[in-house]
């Protein structure tokens, strides 16, 4: 034993160490009253992580206002987690049985939501995280409630001959997602990852991105350096080189010129619709980074009788 992490586990390190966080605030979300969502191998990645989760653990926020930032994102996660799920439901109810999602991380929709019959979920990250992954769910000895398929890449390298040797098919509809992963990459690897996600996609599919201005993520950077009690400590030097950029473009204009019609959505609109507000702070901190634009976006490519439109409708967000 190492702490609380048991040796035979290999805890992602990087940026596939931020999928851990993320599966914290969905165990947190879980133990709510009611819950937007479940996710019960949520706390089973945090056990396994153990002390690897260090910034918390070991460099708690420096002042209430940089612990309201951290809080504020815990929330936000929750809502962006939510939303994504409701995407996926659409994507299906219009009939897709193809489903990508980039840089799956600790994701376990595979699991844990109900798909309609026929659908294939492809899984793509690095192989630290999907061993990691496959490790914590083994023990769990669940089977996906789809056909689940996992794939080692590197998405900055030449991913796309590697989807279709494991079964993906071009042709066939496809809702794919980039969750919370945009922020990892310049803006030369964004637009080569769009320009292959449309060149894997047919007419009709969907695309669903979260997007962070560049303000956002130089802020952001920032403030989390701040928020560490020890803002020399090896955390922070990773912190630095961890997010990439933002854009400087409207996300609906970035995916116009790719081929994708695009609709932007407010991750504060869409708390209070599911009944759950975003937290509200006041700390000059936390104020900053919240001012910078974000948004959850989905679009589609368009179908050839469709005339030219700017933005697409998006999916019905009516169930709650």
């Amino acid at each position: 034993m190492v702490g609380n992490q048991p040796q035979e586990y290999q805890v992602p390190t990087g940026v596939g160490l931020t999928a851990v966080h993320v599966a914290a605030a969905r165990a947190a979300e879980g133990r709510r009253n009611a819950p937007l969502f479940d996710d019960p191998f949520a706390a089973d990645f945090v056990t396994a992580a153990g002390a690897a989760l260090s910034f918390t653990n070991y460099h708690p926020p420096a002042a209430q206002d940089t612990a309201d930032l951290w809080a504020w994102v815990a929330s936000y996660a929750v809502i962006r987690t939510r939303f994504f799920d409701d995407y996926f439901r659409d994507a299906c109810a219009e009939g897709c049985r193809q489903v990508v999602i980039l840089a799956a991380g600790l994701d376990t929709r595979a699991f844990r939501l109900s798909w309609p019959a026929g659908v294939r979920l492809f899984e793509l990250d690095t192989p630290e995280v999907l061993t990691f992954k496959d490790q914590v769910l083994a023990e769990r000895d669940t089977a996906p409630a789809c056909q689940r398929v996992a794939i080692n890449v590197d998405l900055r390298q030449d991913w796309p001959a590697t989807l279709v040797q494991a079964g993906f098919h071009p042709a066939e509809p496809t809702a794919w997602l980039a969750e919370g992963l945009l922020i990892y990459l310049t803006q030369d690897e964004r637009d080569q990852l769009l320009d292959r996600v449309r060149q894997l996609s047919a007419p009709g599919d969907w695309l669903a991105i979260e997007y962070n201005s560049e303000y956002m993520t130089q802020t952001a950077v920032q403030l989390m350096i701040n928020s560490l009690s020890e803002p020399s400590s090896p955390d922070s030097a990773f912190l630095k080189t961890l997010w990439q950029s933002g854009t400087q473009e409207d996300p609906t204009s970035w995916l116009g010129r790719h081929g994708w019609q695009a609709h932007e959505y407010d991750a504060s609109e869409r708390a209070q619709f599911y009944g759950r507000p975003l937290p509200v702070y006041h700390g000059p901190v936390v104020q900053s980074a919240l001012a910078a634009r974000r948004g959850l976006v989905i679009a589609q490519q368009p179908r050839p009788a469709e005339p030219p439109r700017t933005t697409c409708s998006g999916p019905n967000y009516a169930h709650a």
